[in-house]
């Protein structure tokens, strides 16, 4: 198998397990806000935020494999973010009118995304500061 057919190969697995999470966690809109707040994109974006600092704070400590890099970062977290589903909602909230709501879906989702990078990154340096 040549190179670039296993890292997509790798990629495609990652990006559909990362759907599936996205998936899974799609239902929390109706149950938290009955739907008038897009709360699952906002808990995917977040917590994919955290996860890719976290990571990050680890593999740039570590020699970690580009394949596993790939599988985690391009495929999982990219199948597992939203990015342009978020737009999509924000655009559709401001369409509607619910001028409010967009601002603090946009005023959460970036600030606490940023956020959640930082802290996945420093929370990963600190442990791996332990265990040297």
């Amino acid at each position: 198998m040549s190179i670039v057919i296993l890292r997509l190969f790798v990629i495609a697995i990652g990006g559909a397990i990362g759907t599936l999470l996205r998936y899974i966690i799609g239902g929390l809109d109706y149950k938290f806000s009955g739907g008038v707040f897009p709360v699952s994109t906002l808990v995917v974006n977040i917590t994919g935020s955290l996860i890719i600092g976290f990571l990050w704070g680890i593999f740039d400590r570590y020699a970690i494999s580009p394949n596993v890099r790939l599988f985690i970062f391009i495929g999982i977290l990219g199948g597992y973010t939203t990015f342009s589903t978020y737009s999509l909602e924000t655009f559709n909230l401001l369409r509607d009118g619910e001028y409010k709501i967009a601002l603090i879906n946009i005023a959460l989702s970036n600030i606490l995304a940023v956020g959640f990078v930082f802290s996945g990154f420093f929370a990963a340096r600190y442990l791996t500061n332990l265990l040297d």
